[in-house]
């Protein structure tokens, strides 16, 4: 027998572009139970984007959950469910007494604080991110039968409308050329080279980014900003800011990052960069969109290993 949750929690308590394709949970829920409030707990810097998806009621702070965990009970919440395994939260939505809590088998701590466990690996897995999330929906919904296309109408960011100031006719085109880490960048001449090759009477290209990957850009780079034909708006915005930038683009360039699965979800030409090697390799991380695309090199790579010496990543020009 399948769950009816009133007041359900998702939790996703990682970066960006996890969140991103975890949206897709909350509208599904929606249309299965539409009078069901769901809260959506995330980082703080997430908020943003999460108040973003016309399908999530409230955001919750995982941070401030830790600190008062009956804030959960203020609001109700019946039933939790942990996309993002988090030992303290599980323990914490236990305590408490949430009725359903919803984890994979595959992490020990929630055979001890989870009461509705899925069996299933990411780890070992060949399914995309979106897909495997869908997963955790099987004692609420029972089995979904969804490709990872199937989720696009239910990000809940359609409602975002572009504000493009003036008159111009040209495209804007944003590379987002960092990725704080967490994937493996494309290499900055090729961001040159493409910005060279496009022409300027019919495209403008911004340069986003926090402050700190500006300075590594600096360091590994001195002359990048000279050599490369686009505005540097580096900085400049705050994440609701940056999402409404990215409303207002016509196609994002980028490796495996937050901003990159935002412009899939927004139906932008999101345009990924990817290494061909697990669990990092397009077939789990594929930004999904209807104007989204994933490339890669063909070839395998044992040198990708190493994080410093990424020659799939070298091997795509930006003629790709």
């Amino acid at each position: 027998m399948t769950i009816q949750p009133q007041t359900i929690a998702i939790s996703r308590t990682d970066s960006l572009g996890d969140v991103v394709l975890t949206l897709p949970i909350a509208g599904l829920i929606k249309k299965k139970f539409p009078n069901c409030k769901i809260f959506f707990i995330g980082k703080k810097y997430t908020e943003s984007l999460i108040r973003s998806s016309e399908f999530v009621d409230s955001f919750l702070d995982v941070d401030e959950i830790l600190k008062e965990p009956n804030l959960l009970k203020i609001h109700q919440i019946n039933t939790i469910i942990h996309i993002f395994p988090n030992i303290r939260l599980a323990k914490v939505a236990y305590q408490i007494g949430i009725k359903n809590r919803i984890g994979t088998s595959h992490r020990f701590f929630h055979w001890l604080y989870c009461n509705k466990l899925v069996n299933f690996s990411r780890k070992k897995s060949n399914l995309h991110e979106s897909e495997l999330n869908l997963k955790l929906l099987k004692p609420i919904l029972g089995e979904i039968n969804l490709s990872k296309s199937d989720l696009v109408p239910f990000y809940g960011l359609e409602h975002i409308v572009p504000q493009k100031e003036g008159n111009s006719i040209k495209k804007i085109i944003i590379f987002h050329p960092k990725s704080k880490g967490s994937a493996r960048d494309w290499d900055l001449s090729n961001y040159i080279q493409l910005s060279q090759a496009l022409d300027s009477e019919k495209y403008t290209i911004y340069i986003t980014g926090t402050v700190a990957e500006k300075e590594i850009l600096h360091a590994t780079m001195p002359d990048f900003f000279q050599k490369i034909q686009a505005q540097d708006v580096m900085g400049k915005f705050d994440l609701k800011q940056f999402i409404d930038f990215i409303a207002c683009a016509d196609a994002l360039v980028a490796c495996s990052t937050g901003p990159l699965h935002i412009a899939a979800a927004l139906g932008k030409a999101a345009i990924g960069i990817y290494p061909n090697l697990k669990p990092m390799h397009a077939g789990r991380w594929a930004p999904v969109g209807k104007n989204a695309i994933a490339i890669s090199s063909k070839n395998d790579c044992k040198a990708c290993e190493l994080p410093q010496d990424c020659l799939c990543m070298k091997m795509i020009s930006y003629q790709n």
